[in-house]
């Protein structure tokens, strides 16, 4: 293990359990943590007094204390009193646009990029796919990072430009970012190109007119697109709003929907529920953020939360309100077409996956705040917390590829987060962040509330 990487366990020791330094020149390279309540992100029951051992940036043991050897000379950390939890794997955004509450071309530039990264690795976002709206810098910085990967930063992963009509895209300043094809050669080679430059598994696809704004694709070329990436062993996943067009799209062979299937306030009729049960590898990304002041109240209570303030500025916060909103909205919300087609596609065995959309709409830069509430969000609307976390977790892994992310067990990339307090209590408590490990490196959260704050938080 690198001396950087002992310096920060050191000091987050120092954090966990405010004790004396340990030795400077441990015998082992091998890590072992103790004594927190593991969630392991897929359903099980928590381990209780939980041991696991990191080394070389890989979980080497998982599982009780009386269950897992220590490695001589291992560095002990104690996580008594701790709860831990895979870091969430965000399978839905638009990086780069936002700077604090402007959304414009010009902000997407490489330092705006690194540091929307750093903000989801501070909220313990390990992996973050960027959904069909990069430029050209987006793709060269994907590789740079893959090749050295560094330390506090998210995964990045991108799948490239997207398809749409001729200035169909999504809002500005996105509209012009998708390919626009209006044949079916044309969606094909867009396709092509898209292969070529070796995207992260995924092809955007959008069927949405933007409430009359634009025209949508068709069903010649949206199949064509389907059809091409499927040859090429892509998947697809689709941006489309209507019922009727969702229904259209599946019958085409799309791989996944990046929004849910009520967004225009339509029902999760029968016809919709036999076309995913025919189709078990059809996935649902559940992006609930953008309502979230229908779900939570015109003021949400964690507008207070003391995570916000860590790396949000106060005009960031008060963009989160919405005084239009009426008082009754949550319990009309939780009466309505959301928790009703949550529980269809639940029954029906849809996997769900997590996306936030944060970057490209509802406000400011809310990376990886946005991804905690998500989690909260599905819960309102009908999981339960374990449900949420491995939702935010295990699936949306298996869902980007990702077979080294998502849970925590042996062989896995040790990403996790150490809470002060029980997210199976109450979901919010995954927002109570200790520490967050990225492939086996404490994040140094304390010099990112620097930057962004000018002050350092005791924490």
């Amino acid at each position: 293990m690198a001396v950087h990487t002992i310096a920060l366990i050191v000091s987050a020791l120092l954090v966990l359990s405010g004790c004396a330094p340990p030795p400077a020149a441990p015998r082992s390279s091998a890590v072992l943590f103790e004594g927190a309540r593991l969630i392991v992100g897929d359903e099980r029951p928590p381990i209780e007094n939980a041991v696991f051992v990191v080394e070389g940036g890989a979980f080497a043991q998982v599982g009780r204390a009386a269950d897992v050897q220590a490695p001589e000379g291992a560095l002990r950390v104690s996580l008594a009193g701790k709860t831990v939890m895979p870091a969430i794997i965000d399978a839905h955004g638009h990086l780069g646009y936002r700077r604090s509450a402007s959304f414009l071309v010009e902000n997407y530039t490489r330092e705006n990029l690194l540091d929307h990264l750093q903000r989801l690795a501070y909220h313990g976002v390990a992996a973050f796919m960027s959904m069909g709206t990069e430029r050209d810098l987006g793709y060269a910085l994907r590789d740079e990072l893959r090749a050295a990967p560094p330390a506090g930063m998210a995964l990045f992963l991108t799948a490239g430009r997207g398809l749409a009509m001729p200035s169909g895209g999504p809002a500005p300043p996105l509209r012009d970012a998708p390919y626009g094809v209006s044949t079916p050669e044309e969606a094909r080679a867009a396709v092509r190109e898209l292969g070529s430059k070796q995207i992260d598994r995924y092809v955007k696809i959008w069927v949405d007119d933007r409430e009359g704004q634009v025209r949508k694709l068709t069903p010649e070329l949206f199949t064509a697109a389907i059809d091409e990436a499927h040859r090429l062993g892509l998947r697809t996943i689709t941006h489309t709003q209507d019922r009727e067009d969702v229904k259209a799209i599946l019958r085409a062979g799309i791989d996944g929907l990046a929004h849910p299937p009520w967004r225009l306030g339509q029902e999760v009729d029968d016809e919709l529920v036999a076309l995913v049960k025919a189709r078990p590898h059809v996935f649902v990304l559940l992006t609930l953020w953008g309502t979230r002041n229908q779900i939570f109240g015109p003021r949400p209570a964690w507008i207070d939360d003391p995570l916000l303030r860590e790396t949000f500025t106060e005009e960031d916060i008060r963009l989160l309100e919405n005084p239009k909103v009426p008082p009754d909205a949550p319990a009309r919300w939780k009466a309505g077409v959301v928790p009703r087609g949550v529980a269809r596609l639940k029954a029906a065995g849809v996997r769900f996956g997590l996306g936030d959309d944060a970057g490209a709409t509802n406000g400011a830069q809310y990376f990886g705040f946005g991804s905690h509430m998500e989690m909260a969000s599905m819960v309102e609307a009908g999981l339960t917390p374990e449900e949420a976390i491995t939702v935010a977790t295990r699936n949306s892994a298996e869902i980007l590829g990702l077979d080294r992310l998502g849970t925590v067990a042996a062989g896995k990339s040790a990403d996790f987060i150490v809470l002060d307090a029980n997210p199976l209590e109450n979901i919010h408590n995954t927002r109570r962040i200790n520490a967050v490990y990225l492939r086996g490196q404490a994040v140094d959260r304390a010099a990112l509330r620097a930057k962004w704050t000018g002050a350092r938080a005791t924490r």
